[in-house]
């Protein structure tokens, strides 16, 4: 059993051109859609870029301040440590007197 097909040949053509058509289409958007994407891309880069530049900013100033602040409570921590080497030295020198009767 056999079975006969006539198709002209332009309807054939035809319909091919009407799908590469659809898909030169499709394959347009595809690419509009991926350039759209690199530029959000781009601009969200910036955007942390900036951001990152910003925090980075924000931190140096607070590390400086801490850094004054330690250098501050070193100063102290010396000045306390002197005073307190004085007072033992006075208390050793009374303790030794008082003990040996000088």
């Amino acid at each position: 059993m056999t079975t006969t097909i006539e198709t002209d040949l332009k309807d054939v053509l035809a319909r091919l051109d009407q799908r590469f058509d659809r898909l030169e289409q499709r394959l347009d958007k595809i690419d509009s859609d991926i350039t759209d994407l690199k530029i959000n891309q781009v601009r969200m880069e910036e955007k942390l870029s900036g951001q990152i530049n910003a925090l980075d900013e924000r931190l140096s100033g607070q590390i400086s301040v801490l850094d004054e602040k330690v250098t501050g409570f070193g100063k102290r921590l010396e000045n306390q440590e002197f005073t307190n080497r004085g007072i033992f030295i006075a208390l050793i020198k009374g303790k030794v007197r008082s003990c040996c009767n000088f």
